[in-house]
């Protein structure tokens, strides 16, 4: 059994994290922890996990063979400052700190994304999840990236629900602004921004033209759904691009093409990746959707835990979505 402890256990995410271990057949959740909620029952919290689990929270760890950290961005370099992690724990990251400086004293963090960074994350003791937004978007360019076929500008109209924004409320999460609401925030400067580069050029693009971002704010709690599209100078045919995407990710158990157009709702509660694609007046569109939740965030993580481990990729995240 893997012995798991979970920092930052009362947010979104650790929620998430512990429906999914709590039924992984490899876990032992041996800490939750939350300086503001010790001794209180998780499932008083996470209301979902009522008469599934008894654990209480703790304000520390034991001796876990790997600790998950979520907690807010910025915050994790804080927490291993404050805490002697065993040396032999490794550690997941679902928070931004350590996807684009990877170094912490003696640990390095290789970059989980699994469809590209496999192999390297088989072998590493830490990992940096990739963000949410980052998540679907990579993964609808990655291939592209691959070819060395991004070249003009990449434009990205994304919308997420309100979790992703995090279990605080705040003036744009309050229910009164969310509902029957869409709004822009941090059109081309959003923070992913900078992981999306890097990852693209590293797939193989030279050169990386300009990505465009516009993310939304949707009315919804839960999902992301991308619209990406830039020009298209490749010599594959719609049919033949098509096969490309599903040959690039013929070994991913969570990535899949659809011949038709795709929708939140089939991912949504799942680990999964939906991809369409279609051609327009010269330009390739590419749609991308994900659960922020789970592939965006606590499925990867765990994903990314089943590699290090040398489990099978998808154990524990056979999740069942629901379209109705």
């Amino acid at each position: 059994m893997i012995n798991v402890s979970i920092a930052g256990g009362t947010g979104y995410t650790a929620g998430e994290l512990l429906r999914i271990l709590l039924r992984h057949p490899h876990v032992n959740i041996e800490s939750v922890i939350s300086t503001t909620s010790v001794g209180k029952p998780v499932a008083e919290v996470h209301r979902d996990l009522l008469g599934e689990t008894d654990l209480l929270y703790s304000d520390t760890f034991l001796n876990p063979d790997v600790l998950f950290l979520c907690l807010g961005h910025g915050l994790s370099r804080a927490f291993l400052e404050e805490n002697r992690i065993p040396e032999k724990c490794k550690i997941i990251d679902l928070g931004n700190d350590f996807r684009n400086k990877p170094v912490y004293g003696n640990r390095e963090f290789v970059f989980g994304l699994c469809e590209l960074n496999r192999e390297l994350i088989r072998r590493a003791g830490n990992v940096a999840n990739p963000g949410c937004f980052a998540t679907t978007i990579m993964l609808a360019l990655l291939p592209l990236a691959d070819k060395d076929l991004l070249t003009d500008e990449v434009h990205v109209h994304a919308i997420t629900g309100s979790t992703g924004a995090g279990k605080r409320p705040g003036e744009t999460t309050h229910f009164s602004y969310r509902d029957n609401n869409i709004s822009v925030y941090k059109p081309f400067t959003h923070q992913h921004l900078e992981e999306i580069g890097h990852t693209l050029v590293k797939a193989g693009n030279s050169s990386l033209p300009r990505i465009n971002f516009v993310p939304m704010r949707g009315d919804f709690t839960r999902g992301i759904f991308a619209s990406i599209y830039t020009k298209w100078h490749g010599s594959m045919t719609a049919a033949e691009t098509v096969s490309f995407y599903k040959d690039y990710f013929a070994a991913s158990p969570f990535v899949f093409v659809s011949e038709e157009p795709i929708s939140l709702k089939e991912v949504v509660n799942t680990n999964k990746c939906l991809l369409h694609i279609e051609f327009h007046n010269g330009y390739i569109h590419i749609t991308s959707v994900t659960d922020n939740l789970v592939k965006g965030a606590s499925g990867q993580a765990v994903q990314n835990m089943n590699l290090m481990f040398g489990l099978e990729e998808t154990t524990g995240l056979k999740l069942k979505g629901s379209a109705f």
